[in-house]
């Protein structure tokens, strides 16, 4: 099985830490050498490992926050 390589393009938030130094991040991010996309997994700290997770292109990204914006709206 090949190396899968990733390159986070741009950081742009953490989500969540747990005590063990895990976090949650939502980063731009190209997997080998292809388009970036919006990804939301789990890092081991200092990200020598990364957990499963999810990756969106721009228009599933802006699906999911309008999708997520009419949910918390719906909860007042």
């Amino acid at each position: 099985m090949s190396d899968i390589q990733y390159e986070i393009k741009k950081e742009i938030a953490v989500l969540s830490k747990s005590d063990r130094g895990y976090t949650k991040e939502i980063n731009l991010i190209s997997w080998n050498g292809k388009e970036p996309k919006y990804d939301i997994r789990s890092f081991s700290p200092n990200r020598e490992k990364c957990g499963k997770g999810i990756t969106l292109n721009a228009d599933e990204a802006a699906a999911l926050l309008e999708a997520l914006q009419n949910e918390l709206n719906s909860r007042d």
